[in-house]
């Protein structure tokens, strides 16, 4: 049971990461590599800031301006620099490494006997492991509300249009650009609230946990989408959430058949490339099924 509560717990914390990249790569459509850059500084933030006194709420929100920084860069790169989001993405996540260290001064850094959001009392009064899924639960309420709040104004209708059709957006005088960076600093800032809220949650910060974290977003959004099939946008905000913590279970499945944790990193991107996969195949045997009617018919 310890288990599934915590792959749940992790889940929700990590779903935080696929609804960052939900505003990026669904809505705006373009992938954005700063995400593995984000994810390690919000966490260098928020740890930083906790050896140095600050309260865990104070250092969670300096996870989130951190966040929001590293988009804001990325998105200048694009729109004022005209340097294509990929390639942005790239450049600002490898500067990003440099940063993280000098932010820690070293490669890892503990918070060993330093208090932190998951020390609060109340948390401490719950069984095992489920300070991280109250806390996931508190922190995907409030954003996937703020979210759900903020698509339905204008400016979350302009940033939907932007996305849909950058062209169209232009001609309604809605400048895509400015949508980009907001969707990046937004986006982003979710990101490193993530990497803030995880870095407390498992006790240390470390230069490299951001590797992969993308695919864990996509796996999200992907599982999501795959096993819930057509929803209005709101909904896909919760189907990204419940995608997070049912990938936490595959992983939970493929762990528990005999796999050996090294190949972790690989097995996510096998997931992630089936999960991709299986909406085209069942398209194209759905096309085929209907030719085949349609030449039964006509016989």
């Amino acid at each position: 049971m310890s288990l599934g509560v915590s792959a749940i717990g992790q889940g929700l914390l990590y779903s935080l990461v696929g609804i960052g990249l939900f505003l990026t790569f669904r809505i705006l459509d373009f992938p954005d590599m700063t995400v593995e850059g984000t994810f390690p500084f919000g966490a260098a933030v928020a740890c930083a800031a906790l050896t140095h006194g600050a309260s865990p709420i104070v250092a969670t929100l300096l996870s989130l301006l951190a966040g929001m920084a590293a988009g804001a860069v990325t998105g200048l790169l694009t729109t004022k620099g005209h340097i294509p989001v990929l390639l942005a993405g790239i450049l600002v996540m490898t500067g990003l490494y440099s940063v993280n260290l000098r932010v820690m001064g070293r490669a890892n850094l503990s918070l060993l006997h330093q208090p932190n959001l998951f020390n609060a009392k109340w948390l401490k009064a719950l069984p095992p492991y489920f300070d991280a899924v109250a806390v996931g639960v508190i922190a995907c309420i409030i954003i996937v509300a703020l979210l759900i709040v903020f698509l339905n104004t204008q400016i979350g209708q302009a940033f939907i249009a932007a996305g849909d059709n950058p062209a169209m957006a232009r001609s309604l005088g809605i400048d895509p650009d400015h949508q980009m960076l907001l969707g990046l600093v937004v986006g982003n800032g979710l990101i490193g609230l993530a990497g803030g809220l995880l870095a407390q949650n498992n006790g240390y910060a470390d230069v490299s946990m951001g590797t992969g974290v993308i695919v864990i977003g996509l796996a999200a959004i992907i599982i999501g989408e795959v096993v819930f099939g057509e929803l209005t946008l709101s909904q896909r905000l919760v189907a990204v959430v419940l995608g997070s913590i049912l990938y936490r279970f595959v992983l939970l499945v493929v762990l528990a058949l005999g796999f050996n944790a090294n190949d972790l990193k690989l097995l996510s991107a096998i997931i992630l490339a089936l999960a991709i996969m299986v909406p085209q195949i069942d398209h194209r045997l759905r096309i085929k099924r209907t030719l085949r009617n349609g030449v039964k018919a006509n016989g």
